[in-house]
């Protein structure tokens, strides 16, 4: 039975392969930046008005207060005449700052960061680099993601106790393909645990992370691109009352990013689709499928043993 799940597997890989191609070596751009996201120990950080961002000169900008509060530090405000200064004060450092100034004193010590420090939104927004040396934080910019990294990077896993388990029955009317909810040694999982795409990014066990999902435009059709710390992870869309979607990467598609992840697409039309239950169906129309007629992202990792993991379609 393992034998057969995987030679399967190596079927419909090049099936879709030769029946979808690529016609493209990059996804098109979006017409807008995505929004600039902050993470504080890799969990990411909810700002309920004023949201960072990258100015024109690529500088990224942050709410300070926000950010500093989470991390423990005080933050005053003061006004002489037209002149507004921010204080910041923590365990360790203190910060103060004037509005409009690209300037402040960090620890009694003046630093230009050659970007004003800005009100916008009543909110005051500072360059990156001054939360890491004001706070004594470590903050990274990932530019692929458009991410603000700060502090630590250990990552939530699945394991952690925060992440029920649902019971396989919870599924039933996901359960047509007979083995969707088996693991790599094809054993039935104990159960299914369902995460959100805001509790990205994530560990899969002990396994590899997942950072995103976003849904691309390519010359060749639509694509789910999941950015990981692995390449070529199977993905199961789960379906109401139908057979399961099985989907792997686009070989020739993928992207390393050079910062121990990478990009892997999975494209919305496959003839794979054919195959149910392990077995060909001539004449099934496999070209009306749309990502937004999954209910779940199914993650089909060797990782994976006692649980499956599967995330609530964003693209629905």
């Amino acid at each position: 039975m393992k034998m057969k799940k995987v030679l399967l597997t190596v079927v419909a890989g090049a099936m879709m392969f030769t029946a979808v191609g690529f016609g493209g070596s990059a996804a098109q751009a979006a017409t807008t930046p995505k929004q600039v996201e902050v993470l504080l120990n890799t969990v990411k950080m909810k700002f309920p008005d004023a949201k960072p961002f990258q100015d024109g000169q690529g500088s990224v900008m942050v709410p300070i207060r926000f950010v500093s509060e989470a991390l423990g530090a005080k933050v005053t405000y003061s006004k002489t005449g037209k002149v507004s200064k921010v204080g910041i004060k923590s365990k360790n450092h203190t910060v103060d700052m004037t509005i409009g100034q690209t300037t402040a004193i960090v620890d009694g010590q003046k630093k230009d960061y050659g970007t004003q420090i800005i009100l916008k939104q009543n909110r005051t927004f500072v360059p990156l680099r001054l939360v890491s040396e004001g706070l004594g934080q470590k903050v990274e910019w990932d530019k692929i993601g458009r991410w603000v990294w700060i502090g630590n990077k250990e990552f939530r896993s699945t394991d952690d106790k925060e992440f029920k388990v649902k019971p396989l029955s919870d599924f039933k009317a996901y359960g047509k393909s007979n083995y969707v909810f088996n693991n790599i040694k094809d054993e039935k999982f104990n159960g299914i645990k369902v995460i959100k795409e805001s509790d990205l990014p994530l560990r899969l066990a002990n396994g590899q992370v997942i950072y995103s999902l976003e849904l691309v435009q390519r010359t060749a059709g639509n694509y789910i691109q999941i950015r990981s710390s692995q390449r070529g992870t199977t993905i199961q869309l789960l379906v109401k009352n139908e057979f399961s979607k099985g989907r792997s990467h686009v070989e020739n598609a993928f992207v390393n990013n050079r910062d121990q992840t990478g990009l892997n697409f999975y494209p919305e039309i496959s003839s794979t689709d054919k195959f149910q239950n392990r077995k060909y169906i001539d004449g099934y129309d496999y070209t009306k499928f749309k990502f937004s007629q999954a209910d779940y992202i199914l993650f089909s990792a060797a990782e994976l043993d006692d649980y499956g993991v599967a995330i609530v379609n964003p693209f629905k």
